[in-house]
């Protein structure tokens, strides 16, 4: 049945107030779908339809809520009802909805939660805002290592309901520093009356609490991970780190990433919520920069301008070169950069990614310089736009398409070396950037060749 429910029928018994019927629904879902469902209903309903949830489920389902609507619902809801949800929300997301709000919301929050959960709620906020210690979460299972296997599956069935993540269980010795990790099959596997250290093979591996969001990433993508334990400069186990905590930090840094190589600042918040002023602010910056580099373009020309009225017909390929250049420098930036993200290629590989790209340029230069050539060949064929030498104003686009097309995968290949090298975010080589760039460069190159060429003919 809830498969085959669909919006519209959702709805209908809202607008016929069958809270009832939709409280039956609602219980049968999964709190994700029951998130989808309040976000697209009209805002003036929303309070309404979760005040109705089931208690077990609408805990989960405002964690699933995107901020704006969380914070839309902060507004509706009872000051006891609030408490409930807060209480019961998973430290890392409650942490992760905290931190977007204003410091004095933030205040009056915290103070309706439980003394237990305010000592986490206010020691998570404590740590920097990109670091590990924000997305951990502090409930785990840690065992001590000379307990005996029963005592641990003892304690395992005492607070198992209370924590995110049983299937891997941390040691630790009497003073609460991690000694390794050991998984639940383990455990259920060894026999009861021996001790946990017998089952350790010390091949953990962990965070410290102010290592960047970004570690987290590198390490479960390189030891394919479900859980990392977190802990201080002392050694002691301090939290846990899973994978679904990992997978919002990526799509953050994804999103942020396509934004800057649009040729723009990183928004801090969705783009429908963002305030006008700040998005014209942070698109502003680059467009300045990226017209000020065109700039140079209009200057290069100006520079050739007695070749251009020597040989007007050498303007008509003028866009045809600036955009091959630019392509062909945002592709190799594009593939460069992503491979910096994803950990293939590292700054001492500069010259194996020059190399290739010299190769892949030249090759790429010659399919457009070929077909560049035959254009000029056929449309002589069938007019005289070109005159009696087109066959080296041919020669001159063939030559200028390889140059360019090789200097823009290089350049667009190794910018993002260059900002990396020191210390900057190799996405800010964007497409605009490395294409405004190839732009001066490909022009100079179009009539430097072209004065070689076509001295005493045309030019």
């Amino acid at each position: 049945m809830i498969g085959q429910l669909i919006q519209p029928e959702i709805e209908q018994l809202i607008n016929a107030r069958n809270w009832i019927t939709l409280k039956e629904i609602f219980s049968e879902m999964h709190p994700s779908e029951t998130a989808d469902i309040i976000s697209d209903i009209p805002e003036k309903d929303r309070a309404i339809v979760f005040r109705i949830l089931p208690k077990e489920n609408s805990y989960k389902t405002f964690e699933y809520l995107e901020f704006d609507i969380q914070e839309e619902l902060l507004k509706s809801l009872a000051k006891e009802e609030l408490a409930e949800i807060l209480n019961e929300m998973s430290p890392d997301d409650r942490t992760e909805f905290l931190e977007e709000l204003p410091g004095p919301v933030v205040k009056e929050l915290v103070r309706l939660l439980s003394p237990e959960e305010r000592a986490i709620a206010v020691k998570l906020l404590g740590y920097p805002e990109d670091s590990i210690g924000r997305i951990m979460t502090p409930d785990f299972i840690a065992v001590k290592s000379q307990w005996t296997i029963e005592k641990v599956l003892s304690h395992i069935r005492k607070i198992g309901k209370e924590v995110e993540y049983i299937d891997t269980i941390f040691a630790t010795d009497s003073a609460g520093k991690i000694l390794d990790e050991i998984t639940i099959k383990e455990v259920l596997l060894a026999k009861p009356d021996s001790i946990a250290e017998e089952i350790m093979n010390n091949t953990y591996v962990s965070l410290n609490v102010m290592d960047d969001k970004e570690k987290a990433v590198e390490m479960f993508k390189e030891y394919d991970l479900y859980v990392i334990p977190v802990v201080n400069d002392e050694n002691y186990l301090v939290g846990i780190v899973t994978a679904d905590d990992v997978i919002d930090v990526i799509e953050e840094e994804a999103t942020e990433d396509i934004q800057k190589f649009g040729g723009m600042e990183a928004l801090d918040e969705p783009y429908i919520t963002v305030p006008l002023f700040q998005m014209v602010r942070k698109r502003a910056g680059w467009l300045v920069i990226l017209f000020f580099g065109e700039m140079l373009t209009a200057t290069a020309m100006g520079f050739f301008e007695h070749e251009i009225a020597k040989a007007v017909v050498l303007a008509l390929f003028i866009p045809l070169i600036i955009s091959s250049g630019g392509n062909s420098g945002s592709q190799a930036a594009t593939l460069t950069i992503r491979a910096m993200a994803l950990g293939e290629i590292k700054l001492i590989d500069w010259w194996r990614v020059m190399r290739r790209e010299i190769i892949s340029g030249l090759l790429l230069g010659l399919v457009l310089g070929i077909i560049g050539f035959l254009r000029i060949l056929v449309w002589n064929s069938f007019s005289n736009i070109y005159g009696e030498h087109w066959f080296l104003i041919g020669l001159t686009l063939f030559f200028t398409l390889i140059g360019v097309v090789m200097w823009g995968t290089l350049s667009g290949s190794m910018l993002p070396f260059v900002l990396k090298r020191f210390g900057l975010d190799p996405a800010t080589s964007s497409a605009p950037f490395v294409a405004t760039m190839v732009d001066v460069t490909g022009l100079i190159i179009y009539f430097t060749v072209a004065t070689l060429l076509l001295t005493g003919t045309l030019l």
